[in-house]
């Protein structure tokens, strides 16, 4: 009874604790959890890789350079009338590629392939991410609705267990009917002390995934029944396969394979080159005794590099192929998987229903087998089976409304939206 009471105590104490609601754990969780962090730095960087195949086609690279050189024996040096022991230069150079057998542009393509992959994933990762925290704040409020049933089974057993002690004194029920409930009453006291065990995990855990130190609460939501999904399974398939996270990402994929052989294939054509550069000789820093300038026009044709470039070509061709057998793969699973969430949505919901029905069947039938027995018009065991189907079906409810919001979670996460504001699913 001390631990009990021990306990019960740390649940009333839970008002102390830190308490969130559902919109703070998604926006929090999304900045902390490790795969979406990864999935938003590989946008910054495509990002990045784009402008810097922007940058290649419409800026020269330029460099500015100066050199200090000490000779052992005075040499003549540009700048100076006689022989010297050091020469400073100082240049600036600007080069641009007039021609580079495609090369900027196909790298162009990719660049923008891979951002709009990165993008696709990126939105990917934060459902998913946003998934986990909601299975987290569900679980800890399932866990608080369940420590209140076990809680109830408990209060039922020790009244049932009065009544028995109660009709065995007056002779009219036998002396196992106060001891099979006394024996239910400390198997509901056990369940009441695994569940509050399992409330204290699971609001650690809620506490871990938005970045705070020991326990969190979770705000009750709203009593609402799960709403009837907005589209019908045929559009939710082609709005999938059409701009779903998963399809796009597959399909940018294969467009930066693509644009990455005929990148390779730029490298067996000659490549034109226009520069300038502007020295300066003297003897010191800040040199300015001669100037030169010069403008330089290259040709280059590659002609041998000991296999390199059929190597890299053939590795380009391969990913190629990869991504092109990736993206059909895609394609082909987006009926299976939108099926999959949109009938366990459909499912969930009206299990939930269900199980609400389970609930009003399971305490009338309690309360009228609990009437009997207090009568003598039934059995012990008769009363120990109308409670314990009680105790199932409010869990199962729980479950059940729980596991419905979830799938709802699974769903957005193929469509790569939200089909209800926040409101609705508070």
């Amino acid at each position: 009874m001390i631990v009990l009471l021990s306990l019960f105590l740390q649940i009333a104490g839970s008002d102390s604790l830190p308490r969130v609601t559902l919109g703070e754990v998604l926006q929090r969780a999304s900045r902390l959890d490790p795969q979406y962090v990864a999935a938003r730095g590989d946008v910054d960087n495509a990002v990045w890789s784009r402008r810097a195949a922007w940058y290649a086609i419409a800026t020269p690279q330029v460099r500015l350079a100066s050199d200090l050189a000490r000779f052992s024996t005075p040499t003549f040096v540009l700048g100076a009338d006689q022989p010297q022991d050091r020469s400073v230069t100082a240049r600036a150079e600007a080069f641009y590629e007039i021609f580079s057998g495609g090369r900027k542009f196909a790298e162009l393509s990719r660049s923008r392939a891979v951002l709009a992959a990165s993008e696709a994933i990126e939105i990917r990762e934060r459902f998913d991410a946003e998934l986990r925290a909601e299975s987290d704040y569900y679980q800890v409020l399932a866990d608080q609705e369940l420590t209140r049933v076990a809680g109830e089974r408990v209060r039922r057993a020790r009244e049932q267990l009065g009544v028995a002690r109660a009709r065995v004194v007056s002779g009219a029920a036998v002396s196992t009917d106060s001891l099979q409930l006394l024996l239910e009453l400390n198997r509901a006291r056990v369940a009441e002390l695994r569940q509050v065990a399992a409330l204290r995990v699971s609001r650690l855990q809620l506490g871990r995934r938005i970045g705070m130190d020991g326990p969190v609460d979770a705000t009750p939501l709203g009593e609402a029944r799960a709403p009837e999904l907005p589209l019908g399974l045929a559009d939710a398939v082609t709005e999938a396969a059409r701009s779903g996270p998963t399809a796009t990402g597959a399909r940018a994929l294969e467009d930066a394979a693509e644009a990455l052989v005929k990148a390779q294939r730029g490298s067996y054509l000659p490549s034109l080159t226009l520069g300038a550069t502007s020295a300066t000789y003297d003897t010191r820093f800040f040199p300015d005794a001669t100037s030169r300038t010069s403008l330089i026009f290259s040709a280059t044709l590659p002609i041998w590099n000991g296999g390199q470039r059929e190597v890299l070509m053939s590795q380009a061709r391969v990913q190629r192929e990869i991504a092109r057998v990736t993206r059909l793969d895609a394609e082909r699973a987006v009926a299976r998987d939108v099926t999959e969430t949109y009938e366990g949505y459909t499912t969930a919901r009206a299990t939930t229903q269900l199980a609400e029905e389970a609930v009003l069947v399971a305490r009338e039938n309690y309360r009228v087998q609990d009437t009997r027995y207090r009568a003598g018009a039934t059995t012990i065991l008769d009363l120990l089976e109308a409670q314990i189907r009680l105790t199932e079906a409010e869990a199962e409810f729980v479950q059940s409304r729980y596991a419905t919001r979830l799938a709802l979670g699974r769903f957005e996460a193929q469509l790569g939206r939200r089909l209800f504001n926040d409101g609705a699913r508070q």
